[in-house]
């Protein structure tokens, strides 16, 4: 195993939020008019589309995604002609409230979700890209990318910060032809602030792995239109949440195709893993990657990316060396004078990983005739 030591970890180190650390730069007017651009509206309803037909536009649910499938499994609606991948919204629709505006006037917005088969119950953000709502795209899916913050992932989930750049560079990516306009769904990673649970579900603890692979899929679903296979699938995250992201794609291969994993964590380390080594192993990317090689597929697609001015490089490359073989696809990216931060990780994705993981998956297809 390519154990990391706890201590280099940035799930346990302080993470300063990138609208604090933005906030610093500015002065009173200058906060002033940061505060009149960006948070105007904020807590304002927010509708990303038509309500599903199941469920009444004024009618939100208290719990959202319950009735929804899992990702791989067919739609409860029936899918516009020419596209048998495309899943409509299957509903309830959950409340949506404006957390951020973009300069492009897409929105971000944060939802409560009590997890049907969890149990537990947080806050997601989403993102939708301005061609969601084009009238050319009113019967297309469009693929979803499950973005995992590092640190505390509790209370709330730092890509959801307009300031690191997430959904700008994926505009930015659909325009230039190098990104597919993704749908972006921001999760809480844990249940609290003072652990950090793997993305697994832990004997005795809040089943973190079933909210993530499970119910945060079913509300993607429940509110949005989808894909019905893993083609429209994938995971991005920074440290803590890359080792999620990766840890997710490689034991529900069938569900999930791709992930961005930034930051060099590979293997499970919580501390509450004490006592439960067999669920441990059964969480482990590692094990997980010679099982999926040993049944021969499906495969998944792993693109890692490390600064040059971080340490994990070492272990992204000898996960690379012992399991980037058969089904499981590897690239490693170099984000050159790049740091452990969301910024930098943005930058590499600009660079070329957002490319990279637009090439693997199903984007949008527009209406013709």
């Amino acid at each position: 195993m390519h154990q990391s030591p706890p201590a280099g970890r940035s799930r346990r180190a302080p993470w300063i939020s990138a609208a604090v650390a933005f906030v610093l730069l500015l002065g009173g007017a200058g906060f002033a008019a940061w505060k009149l651009e960006w948070l105007s509206g904020n807590g304002s309803s927010v509708s990303f589309g038509k309500a599903p037909a199941s469920a009444p536009a004024d009618a939100p649910s208290a719990t959202p995604g319950a009735a929804a499938s899992s990702p791989g499994a067919p739609s409860p609606s029936a899918p516009p002609a020419g596209d048998p991948d495309v899943a409509l919204p299957t509903g309830p629709r959950s409340d949506f409230r404006q957390t951020a505006e973009l300069d492009d006037g897409t929105v971000i917005a944060k939802a409560r979700l009590a997890g049907a088969k969890s149990g537990f119950e947080g806050d997601v953000w989403v993102w939708t890209p301005k061609e969601y709502k084009e009238a050319k795209y009113e019967k297309s899916a469009f693929p979803v990318l499950i973005a995992l913050p590092g640190g505390n992932g509790f209370p709330s989930n730092y890509w959801s910060d307009r300031s690191l750049g997430l959904q700008k560079a994926i505009s930015e990516g659909v325009k230039a032809g190098t990104s597919l306009p993704f749908i972006v769904i921001m999760p809480v990673l844990n249940p609290d602030s003072k652990y950090y649970y793997d993305g697994s579900d832990i004997p005795g603890r809040p089943k973190m792995g079933t909210w993530i692979a499970e119910d945060v899929p079913a509300f993607a679903r429940a509110n949005f239109r989808t894909y019905a296979s893993r083609d429209g699938w994938a995971f991005m995250g920074s440290s803590s949440g890359a080792f999620v992201g990766m840890k997710t794609v490689l034991q529900y291969p069938d569900r999930f195709k791709a992930v961005i994993a930034s930051g060099g964590e590979i293997v499970p380390d919580s501390p509450l893993w004490k006592g439960h080594q067999a669920e441990m192993d059964a969480n482990n990317p590692e094990k997980l990657a010679e099982k999926l090689i040993a049944s021969g597929g499906p495969e998944v697609y792993i693109n890692f990316q490390v600064g040059t001015k971080e340490t994990g490089k070492e272990r992204m490359t000898a996960f690379q060396q012992s399991y980037g073989k058969g089904p499981v696809r590897t690239t490693i990216r170099d984000i050159q004078n790049g740091e452990h931060n969301g910024w930098h990780y943005v930058r590499g994705m600009k660079e070329g990983s957002l490319e990279w993981i637009s090439k693997v998956l199903k984007g949008p297809r527009p209406a013709t005739g």
